[in-house]
């Protein structure tokens, strides 16, 4: 489906004392590229919460292939799975600026509805601007 590539630069206080980005720090850049992403589609977290829908993490997965270090430059490529519905599921791929896979990730995210905290259905405009792309 559709990627979205979003580029970053380590910092010093993303890294523990080698010099090695900590591992915990994944899940922000799964972030970083997902909200990266929707922007790039016209839609911002800030914009789905003033309409009153919340989109929670329900599961994260990371898998580490080589570390990345300080100052080196990412790639985080978002790809979406498939087209939403309750859920909307994405796939990551981040790669250092010599273009080695650094690590490979999975978040599933349910949209939820603010008033009710209840799933609710992907909103139209998301699937309108998704239909658009096709």
């Amino acid at each position: 489906m559709q990627k979205h590539y979003t580029s970053i630069r380590v910092r010093y206080a993303e890294t523990d004392q080698m010099g090695v980005v900590y591992h915990g720090n994944y899940a922000q850049f799964f972030e970083i590229g997902r909200t990266e992403w929707l922007r790039s589609l016209g839609v911002t977290y800030k914009y789905m919460e003033k309409t009153g829908i919340m989109l929670p993490v329900i599961s994260l997965s990371c898998n580490f292939k080589k570390s990345a270090l300080y100052d080196d430059e990412l790639t985080i490529t978002t790809i979406l799975k498939k087209t939403p519905s309750v859920k909307i599921e994405f796939d990551y791929e981040i790669t250092n600026q010599n273009n080695e896979l650094i690590s490979t990730g999975n978040t599933v995210l349910a949209f939820i509805n603010n008033e009710t905290k209840k799933p609710m259905r992907c909103p139209d405009y998301i699937l309108d601007k998704l239909a658009i792309l096709k």
